[in-house]
């Protein structure tokens, strides 16, 4: 007679959280798990498996309401440290974007640009207790006729304040280099001219999305690490895309899924939260997430024990290809072999650099591991799964 398929509820897993006896580990350490014993024997000994990673993610932002004043007034363009904020919201409503440049940046009128302060670093800097300035214009209403208001906020001043990220947490992403005979500043960071280098991002095996590939426990509700609190996936984050080809494993060969999240900025913490400026580029957020992946069946342990080595990615020419929109694969090449330092391209070697932090990454994924063993931290059942394809 065949053994029964061994499988799990999410409520059975917060119930062993609660008594104190959840048994979690990383997404590191499932690898190995899961090499020795095997998905099936894995997940019966293995309850959640959490994973994280921290790297520049554009697009993110805050919603902040400011609070009425007296006399009212209804806001038609706001500053933040001369960064400008989008007011067409509400009166007392706005939202800044990450990328936002302060006002008065050259950008890129003296190449590069060096963009040292943008909407990011307002973010960041709210985060870290700071007093930022307000500046707001109005054209005057019969309820609202204030024309303009200047003052010092903090974050203890604001009414509300949402971080509040559109597309956070993409599930692979390019290796990108450069062939052209110049040196070109780009999102991936800066690239030498003839291939000098090859920027990767994602936290490979510790990624969220790579744990989970089909996107199978992960859905709206799905209650994660955000910036250093606790957050939310609300749904799927712009440029969602399931629809890739992907491995024998299920894991996508390319970009592919991605997660819009949410939390109150007031629990964060700057160190997972960093304002970034990028050579030539722009401005950005630097974001730490962090997902438990419940172990429900052996599938789910099969998919958390994918490492480095089973995880692959394309090799793009950001330098004449990417540009033009036609993001033609040079090569394909494994997160085991990024990590090494060092990838071979048409018979060369190539520096593997990469732009986020495998370390942070790996640190996000020991205090949500901390968070749930502690019972602090509770898995939630979603409540609408992400588009997917199976």
């Amino acid at each position: 007679m065949a053994k029964k398929r061994f499988s799990r509820t999410i409520d059975e897993i917060n119930q062993k959280i609660k008594k104190g006896n959840v048994v979690v580990v990383t997404a590191s350490e499932m690898t190995d798990i899961v090499k020795k014993k095997g998905p099936e024997k894995a997940a019966r000994e293995i309850d959640v498996v959490t994973t994280g990673t921290f790297s520049p993610m554009c697009s993110s932002g805050s919603f902040i309401n400011f609070g009425h004043t007296k006399p009212g007034i209804k806001a038609s363009r706001v500053w933040l440290n001369d960064v400008p904020a989008y007011a067409g919201i509400a009166a007392v409503d706005v939202y800044i974007g990450a990328t936002e440049p302060a006002e008065d940046d050259p950008l890129n009128g003296v190449h590069p640009g060096q963009f040292k302060y943008g909407g990011g670093h307002v973010i960041q800097d709210l985060v870290a207790g700071k007093r930022v300035e307000l500046r707001a214009t109005a054209y005057g209403t019969d309820c609202y006729p204030r024309r303009d208001l200047k003052k010092k906020v903090s974050l203890e001043d604001l009414p509300n304040a949402i971080l509040l990220n559109p597309r956070n947490a993409y599930q692979n992403y390019n290796c990108a280099v450069n062939l052209t005979n110049k040196t070109i500043y780009t999102y991936m960071g800066v690239l030498k001219p003839n291939a000098g280098n090859a920027n990767y991002a994602t936290a490979g095996q510790l990624s969220p999305l790579f744990n989970d590939p089909y996107y199978l426990t992960i859905g709206v509700g799905t209650r994660i690490f955000l910036g250093g609190a606790k957050g939310h996936v609300i749904g799927p984050g712009t440029q969602h895309n399931p629809h890739v080809k992907r491995g024998e494993n299920g894991v996508p060969l390319s970009p592919a899924g991605t997660l819009m999240v949410m939390g109150d900025l007031k629990q964060m913490d700057p160190k997972w939260v960093v304002g970034v400026s990028m050579l030539g580029y722009g401005c950005s957020l630097a974001v730490g997430v962090g997902i438990p992946i419940p172990i429900i069946n052996s599938e789910m342990a099969r998919f958390t024990g994918i490492a480095d080595e089973e995880i692959y990615t394309q090799i793009i020419d950001y330098g004449n290809d990417y540009p033009k929109g036609e993001a033609v694969s040079l090569g394909q090449v494994s997160y085991g072999e990024l990590k090494s330092g060092t990838i071979s391209l048409n018979g060369h070697e190539i520096a593997a650099i990469p732009v986020s932090s495998y370390v942070r990454a790996l640190e996000i994924a020991n205090i949500l591991k901390d968070w749930i063993e502690k019972g602090e931290f509770l898995l939630t059942q979603p409540q609408e799964m992400l588009p997917t394809v199976r």
